[in-house]
């Protein structure tokens, strides 16, 4: 019986070549992300579009009924989901900053800086459903 020879190479990387590599990767990183941030806040930012179109909708409804806009969740039966400091997945929280016979305007402010550029995204609606991005990250 033969034994196997421990002395015999084997084709490998060295830890030169691994680290080009790793310093090649983490270069291509460093272009990509301010690209990609766009992106991440954008996609976060549909959820603040999404539950504003809807209390929007209850806004209405409520109006239908007693020809005025409510300043209160619980009068529209909107629950806003719970944020992310609350222990929820909501990237946003969600206020109605005015409201009245006529008019009513609803807040959505982001609990976190998505971009890490110090500035918070805000978004706005109002009676007449013009969504607007009032701050944008």
């Amino acid at each position: 019986m033969k034994l196997k020879s421990l002395n015999k190479k084997v084709d490998a990387f060295n830890l030169q070549e691994l680290l080009v590599v790793m310093v090649i990767i983490g270069i291509l990183v460093l272009i990509a992300m301010p690209s990609l941030m766009k992106q991440v806040t954008k996609a976060k930012s549909i959820e603040a579009k999404i539950q504003l179109n809807h209390l929007c909708s209850l806004q209405k409804d409520y109006f239908y009924l007693n020809s005025k806009y409510s300043n209160n969740f619980n009068d529209i039966d909107f629950e806003p989901p719970a944020n992310l400091e609350q222990g929820g997945t909501a990237y946003y929280s969600y206020e109605i900053i005015e409201a009245s016979t006529n008019s009513f305007k609803a807040r959505a402010t982001a609990v976190s800086d998505f971009d890490g550029d110090g500035i918070r995204n805000v978004w706005e609606i109002d009676q007449d459903k013009k969504l607007k991005e009032v701050v944008k990250d």
